[in-house]
């Protein structure tokens, strides 16, 4: 039997944890009712979703669980979170500001305002680090800024912003704080009531849940513009049948992370570290890109000297990895992210995106150090003979 890949891109997708389908199961077969519906299977799916959304609740740090409202992904919940906050702010003004790193979701729900809506923007450069400075959100604020969105930690180089320092700046002139957190959540990175913020996006397959369910922390007392329509499910922002299976997935997956991250995520940071130190050493003239510190604990974004990373990979069966955001995987264009950091178009093209996992052992990263290695020294241009 063939070995499957060694695993590296925990940054798109994470593996389901089994535990978290064996809780999913039974609302797979047995357990299929509405939660909408009064009779005994709706009531059982009903309070499956009230258990799902307290887990939900307690790991990203919310007030109260209706403030959890379930979505398809991060994706809608960036959508909800963006068009619906800013459209339920019109009154008050129509200026977004975002910044250079966002998520394609981010950026694609504030240029729908500009396009159809009439609003203004403006996107926030960062350093080299994909660092935002607090100081220039607040340069960038106007009078009629009504939504700032700042990503909690970036997809592609893992560097997380200082958003509870942002959300001083936005708390006080009453300006809507938005944050995609699909990232951070599943590492107990996130924290809604410390960190201040009024709308912050999640999703479950990020954390070891199923795919097609994510969610919106809405802040008690935010005003959204509902998207999506009909039945009045979630409170009245989304409706639609919810996805009984995939939320009880996802309270499964956020349970199994606030009860047991603390000694995963020093593994997964040892282990990030010794693959980082073993390519910086195998691959003479590679650097790393992203915070050293402020980062994801399982993140690694490399540039190597030579070739593309794209080439890279196509000669590295055994490596499931990437060359930056899944979204942006067959458009032939560099990063969006990587040249706000600075790099040049060619840099980004040479960058490879690592993601460790908390399934991902000491032999594979050291058995992927070595491959990724080998594939770069190949494409190492010869030395010209001295004269």
């Amino acid at each position: 039997m063939t070995s499957r890949p060694i695993y590296l891109d925990h940054q798109a997708t994470t593996p389901l944890d089994p535990r978290v389908l064996k809780e999913m199961l039974p609302f797979l077969t047995t357990a299929y009712g509405n939660p909408n519906s009064g009779h005994a299977y709706g009531r059982e799916a009903s309070k499956a979703v009230t258990a799902a959304r307290q887990r939900v609740a307690h790991l990203i740090g919310a007030k109260n669980p209706v403030e959890v409202v379930f979505t398809s992904g991060a994706t809608e919940a960036n959508h909800l979170a963006i068009v619906g906050g800013a459209l339920a702010k019109r009154p008050y003004g129509g200026h977004i500001v975002t910044t250079a790193i966002e998520h394609k979701a981010v950026l694609a729900a504030v240029q729908r305002l500009v396009d159809h809506h009439g609003y203004t923007s403006s996107r926030v450069a960062v350093d080299r680090y994909g660092h935002v400075r607090p100081a220039d959100i607040a340069a960038a604020l106007t009078p009629s800024t009504v939504l700032v969105s700042v990503m909690h930690a970036n997809n592609e180089i893992g560097t997380l912003q200082r958003i509870a320092v942002i959300s001083q700046l936005t708390a006080h002139r009453r300006i809507l704080l938005h944050t995609d957190a699909a990232q951070s959540a599943g590492y107990s990175l996130f924290h809604a009531s410390e960190l201040g913020v009024d709308l912050a996006s999640f999703s479950a397959h990020k954390l070891y849940g199923p795919k097609g369910i994510g969610a919106l922390y809405v802040r008690s007392g935010t005003r959204l513009t509902p998207q999506q329509t009909g039945g009045g499910q979630e409170r009245g922002l989304r409706a639609g049948t919810l996805n009984v299976p995939a939320i009880v997935g996802f309270g499964a997956a956020a349970h199994l992370i606030t009860s047991e991250t603390a000694p995963a995520l020093t593994q997964i940071r040892a282990l990030r570290d010794h693959l980082q130190d073993l390519l910086l050493e195998a691959v003479p003239g590679a650097t790393a890109n992203g915070h050293p510190t402020r980062r994801l604990p399982g993140s690694i974004s490399l540039t190597l000297p030579d070739a593309e990373a794209a080439d890279i990979l196509d000669h590295l069966p055994d490596i499931a990895a990437a060359t930056g955001s899944a979204c942006n995987t067959g458009t032939g264009e560099p990063s969006h992210v990587l040249t706000a950091i600075g790099l040049t178009r060619t840099q980004a093209r040479r960058t490879l995106r690592l993601g460790i996992g908390r399934n991902t052992t000491a032999t594979e990263v050291e058995r992927a150090a070595a491959l990724i290695a080998q594939a770069a020294a190949r494409h190492r241009p010869p030395r010209s003979k001295a004269a």
